[in-house]
């Protein structure tokens, strides 16, 4: 079977037309962001955002189109609303490009998904996994209705950490119902395929895989879906600052310098595609001895304060480095579950506290309610 093309998918997607502007989607300069690998298809249809939740139809039928294609084995269409640029603008191009002044996107949210955040790390081994499920846990604890995205598709590691096993269910036949523990929505790779299986996809498979787990499930009503983002600067954490409004962005580092260097990495990353970030948290931040209590700054202290000071962002708190929370963490009864009452516990929801007070005041914006499937 020979590999489809990219011209070929354009030529698909031809056939398609706008119901109302009477033209098709590419002569109409509507598609963008095509990308073609091992049979693997994803792209952007760029929309009004006054004609964005009527357009659903419309992206169904540009997948369907392209999925007819011999060699083809997925397609993921994406809505991205853009408001119009300004008419004195000449000259070609993409939307969204040209003089200044030009319109930005205004990207399509998730239904029902009040506030989008994303817990990111500059590199692997911080514990970014754990401090996004007790912060998850910590905020549905605060009261609000929490969902908990894992995006680390070649590691993932929620189901372990929310005791979860199995595989979602699809009430409509459509979209996937998430796993629940805890009183928190969970999803992730992990329910998908065997604990063992590894993961050897290449980017566009990665960003079809987040978007659909983005899109395809049915999170119902959440004040705050919080996001695991994979370790470092690449193709997930695109996705998800290019596919979805995210509220903001929290940076989770350990204290010593090159931590911090990676940490501010990618938290650069973050700012460059117009994602505020909510603040560093030092996880490890020191070590008690549970014997004597003595305490050893094992990876130094205070480094993420410093930096966050350094940057002009907030510093959100610290997290020790304790075998309980390890131990919990890997047991499928995270910490703040564990020991609800306990310091790490409160810690977490002190965090969670400040984040979702940033976010209600304004650190982040507000996703548009288009219905996307």
């Amino acid at each position: 079977m020979m590999a489809v093309t990219e011209s070929q998918v354009l030529e698909a997607l031809r056939q398609v037309a706008d119901p109302d502007r009477g033209s098709d989607i590419v002569s109409l300069k509507m598609v963008s962001g095509v990308a073609v690998k091992d049979g693997h298809v994803h792209f952007t249809l760029e929309v009004d955002p006054a004609r964005g939740a009527a357009l659903e139809p419309l992206r169904q039928a540009a997948e369907k189109a392209v999925d007819r294609l011999p060699g083809v084995l997925s397609v993921t269409a994406v809505l991205t609303a853009h408001r119009p640029a300004p008419k004195a603008v000449s000259g070609g191009g993409a939307p969204g490009t040209g003089a200044p002044g030009a319109g930005k996107p205004a990207k399509a949210g998730v239904p029902g998904v009040a506030a989008i955040i994303a817990v990111a790390s500059g590199k692997g081994g911080v514990g970014k996994s754990t401090t996004s499920t007790n912060l998850a846990l910590a905020m549905a604890a605060n009261g609000l209705k929490v969902g908990l995205l894992d995006a680390d598709i070649y590691g993932p590691s929620m189901p372990r950490m929310m005791g979860l096993s199995g595989k979602p269910d699809s009430a409509d036949g459509k979209r996937l119902d998430p796993l629940v523990n805890y009183g928190i929505k969970v999803m992730s790779m992990g329910f998908l395929v065997a604990e063992d299986t590894p993961m050897i996809w290449r980017g566009p498979m990665v960003m079809s895989a987040l978007t659909q787990m983005l899109r395809d499930v049915n999170w119902g009503e959440l004040d705050v879906l919080v996001v695991d983002m994979p370790p470092g600067t690449g193709d997930a954490q695109l996705t998800m600052a290019q596919s979805v409004p995210l509220a903001g962005a929290v940076i989770v580092s350990t204290p010593q310098d090159i931590a911090l260097l990676d940490a501010r990495k990618g938290l650069n990353m973050f700012r460059r595609v117009d994602v505020p970030v909510l603040g560093i948290i030092e996880n490890m931040s020191y070590f008690c001895c549970p014997n004597c209590g003595h305490r050893s700054d094992i990876f130094s202290h205070g480094g993420a304060r410093a930096e966050a000071d350094k940057l002009g962002i907030d510093f959100l708190g610290e997290v020790p480095l304790d075998i309980a929370i390890r131990e919990t963490s890997d047991a499928g009864t995270p910490i703040t579950i564990h020991q609800p009452d306990g310091v790490h516990a409160q810690t977490y929801r002190a965090i969670a506290a400040r984040v979702a007070e940033k976010i209600k005041a304004g650190g982040g914006r507000a996703a548009p309610r288009f219905v996307i499937e």
